[in-house]
């Protein structure tokens, strides 16, 4: 296997508009939370604006300028809202 990878799990409507659940990606180098979901957006068209998207990065909360590195896990889902 060239390169590094990281491990991609969606949830809810996310999971919905890519048809899948979970990915592996490479990724060679580090990458920034909010070009990483950019890069997504792109792939996704249907997923519409990403900034409202909420990423976990090794199951911990992260902001679009957090870091991905290779070899993490990626979470992707909709903010939960209450009522």
């Amino acid at each position: 296997m060239n390169g590094a990878m990281i491990k991609v799990l969606y949830f809810a409507q996310v999971a919905e508009h890519l048809g899948i659940r979970q990915e592996t990606q490479a990724l060679d180098a580090p990458i920034s939370a909010g070009a990483w979901l950019d890069a997504l957006a792109e792939r996704c068209p249907a997923l519409g604006s990403v900034s409202r998207l909420k990423l976990a990065i090794n199951q911990e909360h992260a902001g679009r300028q957090d870091t991905i590195h290779p070899g993490d896990e990626v979470a992707v889902f909709e903010p939960v809202t209450g009522g």
